[in-house]
């Protein structure tokens, strides 16, 4: 009987949480978008594929604002934009090196 019973048990906790996680579910991880970082370019190595900007705090990487030298993810980023512009720009650091991993005009 005992045996009976604990089956019982679980199968009412299993469909009692059956709602719960179809709800959970149903609805789509909401992916964090990246807070993008604002600056200004100072200069582009189109051969060396890196952008130097001149850019406001990085939070992700407590890093007060500077100028610094970045590689570029993608070498189409770097027709993109030209020394001058100012860009809100993204930065993960990919083997060692800090790298614009998404670039665009500021508005």
């Amino acid at each position: 009987m005992t045996r009976r019973m604990m089956m019982i048990a679980a199968v009412i906790f299993s469909i009692a949480d059956a709602p719960m996680l179809a709800i959970a579910q149903s609805q789509p991880a909401q992916a964090q978008a990246p807070q993008l970082i604002n600056g200004e370019v100072t200069k582009i190595d189109a051969e060396a594929g890196k952008l130097t900007i001149k850019h406001g705090p990085i939070k992700k990487f407590d890093m007060d604002g500077m100028t610094m030298v970045f590689r570029a993810q993608d070498p189409a980023m770097l027709k993109a934009v030209k020394a001058g512009d100012k860009v809100r720009f993204d930065l993960e650091k990919i083997q060692g090196q800090f790298t614009v991993t998404k670039i665009e005009k500021a508005k």
